[in-house]
């Protein structure tokens, strides 16, 4: 890895429509990209033994996940010619139809940010130490396991 700080990825609560769209207009001047590859996690209003899943509570031990993103980022950049990426994932309190996930590549051609998307999402979901507990209104929730 290299001696590149850790950049912090957590945003409190649900990552806005806004917040996205400025992401994106600030690479329209950047005239060496071809592709963006975008992915968004929004929360669902799972049915569970008759309850609905109203919102996720976020956790994550911060320090950790920070570093593990950081070297998927690196090992992204290594296999894939990407131009830039951007990685963000909220904590707290996420409603069901909000987005707590945000994963913005962008590469010269659409295939490298295709693969690099779906390989940067998988490695998130399968190594970053974030936990959601998923809750049913205002009553006690459950752990989420990621799929």
């Amino acid at each position: 890895m290299s001696g590149k700080k850790a950049k912090n990825i957590f945003v409190e609560g649900p990552i806005s429509a806004g917040f996205i769209g400025e992401s994106i207009a600030k690479h329209q001047s950047k005239t060496d990209i071809g592709a963006h590859a975008i992915f968004l996690g929004q929360v669902r209003a799972d049915e569970q033994g008759g309850r609905t899943v109203s919102h996720i509570d976020y956790t994550a031990y911060e320090e950790m996940a920070m570093q593990k993103v950081h070297g998927i980022r690196e090992e992204a950049f290594a296999a894939h010619p990407l131009t830039c990426m951007h990685i963000y994932h909220s904590l707290g309190t996420v409603r069901a139809g909000e987005i707590s996930l945000f994963v913005f590549v962008s590469s010269p051609h659409r295939d490298a940010a295709f693969t690099a998307l779906r390989e940067i999402v998988e490695m998130i979901k399968a190594d970053v130490p974030i936990w959601g507990k998923e809750m049913f209104d205002e009553s006690e929730g459950t752990w989420k396991v990621n799929q």
